[in-house]
């Protein structure tokens, strides 16, 4: 990947790709860090846009991420990720899981689920007893005994059923906080951290192709 600096700002993090490293970092702390260099970047965050666009070196390419078929919201992180392959079922597990096709560049479709520390937030709500954290070594082949194993069976099993519904024939892959973790219950599943970059890159070249050949 070229040593382009790039970033994608979210709603608790900025996730800065400098010299082919991955830094994820408070919004403070990347401001500080990054306002003197040139840097290209999306977001997701409205609350943190009026800042950002008075930092003169960042430059918005929110414009230069297309993804043929993606509705008019779809936030541009998304895009982004999809347009990282031309071919795949993405899931990005961060505060919310969403879940995108892609088929020969086109956007099929997709769903967002909540993230796994919103489920385990919306059980603490309803009872300090089932107030726990996740097994990441739960087992999905044998029903729970325990609270906290039930606890993490339901929001596993939940979320992997229905990813393997509309897997079919895609490539699987996985991005985001969560992404390792639940990588590991889906045979076959890729996990790559820099997806998303890939994704902005592959815009920014196609974009300045096209600038040359106009």
């Amino acid at each position: 990947m070229e040593k382009r600096l790039l970033a994608d700002i979210g709603n608790t993090h900025i996730h800065i790709l400098d010299k082919g490293k991955i830094f994820h970092m408070g919004h403070e702390e990347a401001i500080d860090r990054y306002q003197e260099r040139e840097l290209c970047y999306i977001s997701v965050n409205q609350d943190l846009d009026k800042k950002i666009t008075q930092i003169k070196k960042w430059k918005d390419i929110a414009s230069k991420i297309v993804l043929e078929g993606a509705y008019e919201t779809m936030g541009v992180d998304r895009k982004a990720l999809c347009v990282s392959r031309r071919d795949g079922l993405f899931v990005d597990a961060g505060s919310a899981i969403t879940v995108d096709i892609v088929k020969e560049g086109i956007y099929r479709g997709g769903f967002i689920l909540p993230g796994i520390n919103a489920y385990l937030e919306s059980y603490r709500r309803i009872s300090p007893a089932l107030d726990t954290p996740i097994n990441g070594e739960i087992d999905l082949d044998k029903l729970p005994f325990t609270t906290k194993d039930g606890i993490s069976y339901g929001i596993i099993a939940s979320i992997k059923a229905l990813i393997d519904q509309y897997k079919d024939d895609h490539p699987l892959y996985f991005t985001g906080g969560d992404g390792a973790f639940l990588s590991r219950f889906f045979e076959d599943a890729i996990y790559d951290e820099s997806l998303l970059f890939q994704g902005m890159m592959q815009a920014l070249n196609a974009s300045e192709k096209l600038e040359i050949r106009n």
